[in-house]
């Protein structure tokens, strides 16, 4: 390959893509690994205590935040039914972590944690993947 091509794309030794950076109210600033699910982005680049009761699967919305900038354009239907049903789809900003991959750069609020909940525990680890397998929607 070309000197060119590694200016742009990285180091002969692979591709070095720059991560995401995840800006937490009052937390601080984390570099995320690129297309990883916010919701485990909150537990372990942020260390928070995230609630995500259902385990990602957007069947409840323990899992909330609050976009302060970066707020993703599309969601996924799952996400947009239940913030309907909940009644919580036209609140500016208010999404679910455990459907939004850190694909650029956000700055979000946690407004759902396990401290103050009274839950025993934050929910089981969601996968890696978001679930149910998304299909994309705009927000609005």
């Amino acid at each position: 390959m070309s000197d060119a091509f590694h200016m742009v794309f990285g180091s002969r030794s692979g591709y070095n893509a720059r991560m995401p950076k995840l800006t937490v109210e009052t937390v601080g600033e984390f570099e995320v690994p690129a297309n990883k699910r916010l919701v485990n982005a909150l537990s372990d680049e942020a260390k928070i205590d995230q609630l995500h009761a259902c385990g990602g699967f957007a069947r409840c919305t323990t899992c909330r935040v609050q976009f302060i900038a970066g707020e993703p354009e599309k969601m996924t239907e799952a996400e947009k039914q239940v913030l309907t049903a909940r009644g919580l789809i036209g609140q500016s900003g208010l999404r679910l972590s455990c459907q939004i991959l850190c694909d650029h750069d956000m700055s979000v609020r946690a407004i759902s944690r396990l401290a103050g909940s009274g839950r025993a525990d934050a929910g089981a680890r969601p996968a890696d993947e978001i679930t149910p397998p998304p299909v994309w929607t705009d927000r609005a």
